[in-house]
């Protein structure tokens, strides 16, 4: 006779994303924009080497039970935090799905960035994903500078190749966002031309 015995779908992601939502068992927490977000040491230092060294290297919040963001909102925090207990993002995208790709960059821009900050590699490359299928001609430009920045070579050859393309360049030097790429990360022009050269333009 076969065996009967059904084994269940391991569920340690939806238990951990329980723990992180109930607050149970935390030992530090995250104050960002007035917003307090308890938290687990073990599992952070277990997911980011950079959690790892604020809460148990020689960083100055390695006794603190309270830790201050600076410079994020808390709807950007939460992302990451609810990755590192799920490896997804709340929502599927991180609470920033909209139905306009333009409203939906800004905020994937700010996750990018906290991201690469938290050293989550994975999500930083998600985000990469998300941002290279809205790129358009308002929005390549400062998606580029990021994309510099933050060394995300796989969307900065997506924007290079989208404002290479027939007809874009000039719709994008028209744009705020390519006076701050030439301010920011002006090596990048010639990287532009470059590539229109390698296209024939």
């Amino acid at each position: 006779m076969g065996c009967a015995i059904v084994v269940s779908e391991p569920s340690v992601l939806q238990d951990l994303a329980s723990m992180l939502r109930a607050g149970d068992g935390a030992d530090v927490t995250f104050v960002v924009g007035g917003r307090s977000f308890p938290a687990h040491r073990c599992v952070l230092a277990a997911r980011s080497a950079v959690f790892r060294a604020e809460l148990f290297g020689p960083m100055k919040e390695k006794a603190a039970t309270r830790v201050k963001v600076d410079n994020m909102e808390p709807s950007i925090f939460e992302a990451p935090l609810c990755f590192v207990y799920t490896d997804t993002l709340p929502d599927g995208d991180g609470g920033v799905a909209t139905d306009d790709d333009k409203d939906r960059n800004v905020p994937m821009q700010h996750l990018l960035v906290a991201a690469d900050r938290y050293g989550l590699d994975r999500l930083r490359l998600m985000c990469e994903v998300g941002m290279c299928h809205s790129i358009d001609a308002d929005t390549v430009a400062t998606t580029l500078a990021l994309a510099e920045q933050h060394r995300c070579m796989q969307l900065k050859n997506a924007c290079l190749g989208f404002i290479a393309s027939r007809g874009m360049l000039g719709a994008v030097v028209q744009t705020s966002g390519f006076c701050h790429l030439v301010e920011s990360c002006p090596l990048v022009l010639l990287e532009i031309l470059d590539k229109l050269a390698s296209l024939g333009m």
